[in-house]
């Protein structure tokens, strides 16, 4: 069995005309693709075997950017014969290799998508700059590959690996005016809808936090305008729906919590190397697990169904005309409602009150910031402020997660350095009291949009 990757260089720049095609660089969005790259790459395995690249410039950049460090000097070679467009020529360089199992080739288009194209049954239609596709090959001897031979194991994209490239042409927000509720609803649910579904692929191939982080408010963003729409109208056909969202969303909070932490590990260790290594370990093994929980329900049947029938739900001529019977005066008292109720919780806050209060209130200013968006004209002034508020309060709540992780790790390895444990934990302890503090000083909001 053999194992192919064909790599395509990253995006190339042709500002400088007076460079011959083999020496032209990569440009800036080429450089950009670097590094999230090289995380896919290894993560598929295109580095366990032998990997070649073409001698232009462009495909080298891409290869010593996308290198992970402790890859061997001996295990890439660079190969003036992959410099081609032709990809019968990388057959024929194919045939004359040796006991390789595992081969990467760094190379140019269109050679390489015609290449997989002569070994698939059904290959991809398209290989853009910095993608690659993995075949597998049932063969003893690389000199015994054969057009339509192959078997297609993955294809990935820098919209795949790379939130950053992900985004570049997509929308986070449906474009709407904020002043007609009957179409503006519907329009940003489906819009919220759409980006669900196609964050997913990203979410499951697990390669960049960031596609997770997108998700959860994409579908925690869904489930706040179905429940404020819910609020305003007292229209109880919504109840399924809200809880659904509502229980998707829970199920992402595990694995979040894990990459934010992850992410401010390094900064909570300081100059500890020992002790981050250590947390490192064990909440990356944390993470994958998680991980792999949540891919599961996202590649449910049961899954698929529920957002099927949410997309039927917003697409309905009876959540339409739900979404046209509200009345700004309708959104105001709903808003004015629940600021009494978070006001009240406020006044009765103390320094002794527990987390749970403090996080109760920052679900509360969520639920409020989400009614003021269905009529944002009238609310856009308190929009800041309150944005500004919550995320302080959302400050208090990862501080507050940090914590219970790390005394987590400490019940299970309490003989791990346990002096540096406690130091980084009391800081954070101090943190989360000065926090509380901002938090009390704050006092109640202001009912009446400016």
């Amino acid at each position: 069995m053999k194992h192919l990757f064909l790599v395509r260089h990253a995006k190339s720049s042709w500002a400088d005309e007076s460079l011959c095609d083999r020496e032209r660089p990569l440009n800036a969005r080429g450089v950009s693709q670097l590094a999230p790259l090289g995380k896919a790459l290894k993560a598929a395995g295109a580095f366990d075997g032998e990997v070649y690249c073409s001698n232009a410039t462009r495909a080298l950049a891409t290869l010593e950017g996308a290198l992970p460090e402790n890859l061997l000097p001996g295990h890439w070679h660079t190969e003036g014969e992959l410099y081609t467009f032709d990809y019968r020529r990388l057959i024929a360089w194919l045939e004359q290799l040796g006991d390789e199992p595992l081969v990467s080739v760094v190379g140019h288009n269109p050679a390489l998508l015609e290449l997989a194209q002569w070994l698939l049954k059904h290959p991809p239609e398209q290989l853009p700059t910095a993608s690659f596709i993995h075949i597998r090959l049932p063969i003893k001897h690389w000199h015994q590959i054969d057009r339509g031979k192959g078997k297609l194991e993955a294809v990935m994209t820098p919209q795949d690996y790379s939130y950053a490239h992900f985004e570049r042409k997509l929308k986070k927000k449906a474009r709407t005016a904020g002043d007609d509720p009957a179409r503006d609803i519907p329009k940003a649910l489906h819009h919220q809808h759409d980006r669900l579904r196609q964050l997913e692929r990203g979410v499951i191939l697990g390669l960049d936090d960031e596609f997770l982080h997108q998700y959860r408010i994409a579908i925690r963003r869904s489930r706040a305008i179905a429940e404020s729409v819910q609020e305003v109208t007292g229209d109880k056909s919504l109840a399924k729906a809200v809880k659904t969202l509502k229980r998707h969303a829970r199920a992402t909070g595990p694995l979040r919590d894990l990459h934010v932490f992850l992410q401010d590990l390094p900064q909570l260790c300081g100059h500890n190397s020992e002790v981050q290594a250590a947390l490192n370990i064990w909440f990356e093994r944390e993470a994958a697990n998680s991980h792999k929980k949540l891919v599961k329900r996202l590649q449910s049947k049961r899954y698929q169904d529920s957002m099927e029938q949410w997309l039927n739900l917003i697409d309905s001529r009876k959540f339409h005309k739900l979404a046209g019977s509200l009345q700004h005066k309708d959104i105001r008292k709903a808003v004015e409602h629940r600021i009494k109720g978070f006001n009240k919780l406020t006044a009765e806050l103390m320094h002794t009150s527990p987390d749970e209060d403090i996080h109760r209130l920052r679900k509360q200013l969520k639920r409020i910031r989400y009614l003021m968006e269905l009529d944002v004209r009238t609310w856009k002034p308190r929009l800041k402020v309150l944005k500004a508020r919550q995320q302080l309060y959302g400050q208090f709540q990862d501080l507050h997660v940090q914590i219970e992780l790390l005394e987590q790790f400490r019940k299970t390895a309490p003989e791990v350095l346990p002096a540096a444990l406690s130091g980084i934990i009391e800081t954070l302890g101090e943190r989360k009291a000065d926090a509380r503090k901002q938090i009390l000083t704050l006092g109640g909001l202001d009912g009446a949009p400016l």
